[in-house]
């Protein structure tokens, strides 16, 4: 009898019911979209945040004690401090490896900048940079975009061209190949690796343009490179060149050494834990060194490169791991707000379903308690109805979740987005608790019907 009852509302209130199923669809749709977002979105915003530079600094000891203790920055008398050019590859065999999405190396000289030597001059048909006396320049030697051998067999391509492609230019990224000539300016051409990219203020004082030829001069040596680019970052690096790294180790007299090393990685946001490590690793417990260990904070990366790069001390930029942190801590605190507005508006909905629904069985519901029903199987009945349906419009919401999800990932971040199982028991317990939630006004009702008034109409 019971369940006779059950269908025979499914077929008598098939418009409401279905409106009921709508509604939770929709709000269990936007849920499991929300939720499959959120807990994917951590690799994704992260992803994105990588495209606008490195999130790790890496120096040298000696170099990383002096700025921290008197803020002494690079050639203020650090520069006889240098890492190993053949120990960057390593870097990418750390428990973390799989997060270090790129990095290059910086070897930073000071030199001066003057007008080329005449043979070069007369392949491109440039003057110097227009008779202006040699002036002071800080240049610096990077990776462009470098193929790299891993320790692990592996190959990785990296570079500024990778890390900086935020920067505007006019012109194209350098070339990482090989030097041309002896090195000394008077023989080389300006192709291969004897091109060079000139921050905007530089090649404002200098007027230099894309497609010139400058000569860099330093106490031991000279080289002169064509402009393959003029770049505007927005920041102190307008104010510097940018050479290949080869030929900056070639100007120096530093072969195979770096001064610092730029990592972009991706990372946890910082909790208690991390930021205890951060300060003393030795400090923790074994479980809590694990845990730390074993979960992509910055501070844990940090401590993996040290272990494996000889002689350096990593150090996190903190104003961009921060930013990491806060902007995916507030990402997913909106995703989970719209979850439980989305949520709220369903039970609102099917409150006022539910309850119109009710109202219009009140001479129904009053004959069976007249008959003898009490309230808890009355109330167990209208509860079955409406888990029935919400169940069924659960199923559909989750499934049309998916493909929002889909959506969403396609659309802000270019990518698919993973589905988590997690969602689905989350979703099933959020769907009852709204459909449930939803019902309570109804029952109030449903326990207020007193037989007698109901059969007689009022």
């Amino acid at each position: 009898m019971f369940w006779r009852m059950v269908r025979g509302t499914f077929f008598r209130q098939k418009g409401k019911m279905l409106m009921i199923a709508f509604t939770i669809a929709l709000g269990s749709s936007l849920a499991t979209a929300m939720l499959n977002v959120m807990f994917d979105v951590g690799d994704k915003v992260n992803q994105e945040l990588k495209t606008y530079g490195a999130n790790i600094n890496v120096l040298p000891q000696g170099a990383s004690l002096l700025d921290s203790l008197y803020g002494m920055a690079e050639g203020e008398g650090v520069s006889d401090k240098y890492l190993l050019e053949e120990d960057l590859g390593k870097i990418k065999t750390i428990f973390w490896a799989f997060n270090i999405v790129d990095f290059t190396p910086y070897l930073s000289l000071n030199a001066r900048l003057g007008s080329p030597s005449e043979g070069v001059n007369g392949i491109n048909g440039t003057t110097g940079i227009n008779g202006m006396n040699s002036m002071e320049v800080k240049v610096c030697g990077a990776w462009f975009s470098h193929h790299l051998e891993l320790p692990t067999g592996e190959a990785l391509d990296t570079g500024m061209s990778r890390m900086k492609n935020w920067w505007e230019l006019s012109g194209v990224w350098p070339a990482d190949g090989p030097m041309d000539g002896d090195g000394s300016g008077d023989t080389g051409r300006n192709t291969g690796g004897n091109s060079a990219m000139v921050g905007s203020a530089v090649a404002r004082r200098a007027s230099v343009s894309t497609g010139d030829t400058i000569r860099v001069e330093t106490s031991g040596a000279a080289m002169d490179f064509r402009v393959a680019s003029v770049f505007n970052a927005g920041g102190a690096e307008d104010e510097q060149i940018y050479i290949p790294l080869p030929a900056a180790q070639t100007l120096a007299g530093k072969p195979g050494l770096v001064s610092r090393v730029e990592v972009s990685a991706l990372t946890t946001p910082d909790n208690e834990l991390s930021r205890r490590a951060a300060q003393d690793p030795k400090g923790l417990s074994q479980a809590e060194w694990e845990t730390w260990y074993c979960t992509a904070y910055v501070s844990a990366i940090c401590y993996q490169i040290d272990e494996v790069v000889s002689g350096a001390v990593s150090k996190p930029i903190r104003q961009v791991a921060a930013s990491e942190g806060a902007i995916l801590e507030k990402t997913q605190l909106l995703m989970l707000l719209i979850t439980i507005l989305s949520l709220a508006g369903s039970a609102l909905g099917i409150s006022n379903l539910v309850t119109a629904g009710v109202m219009e069985r009140a001479a129904e519901i009053g004959l069976l308690k007249a008959l003898g029903a009490h309230n808890l199987p009355v109330s167990l009945l209208v509860l079955t109805e409406i888990l029935i349906t919400g169940v069924l419009g659960g199923c559909i919401g989750y499934f049309a979740g998916l493909g929002f999800a889909q959506i969403i990932g396609h659309t802000v971040f270019g990518s698919a987005i993973t589905i988590k199982p997690l969602v689905i028991p989350l979703v099933t317990v959020l769907v009852l608790l709204v459909t449930l939630a939803g019902s309570i006004p109804s029952i109030r009702f449903l326990l207020s019907l007193r037989p007698a008034e109901v059969l007689h109409g009022r």
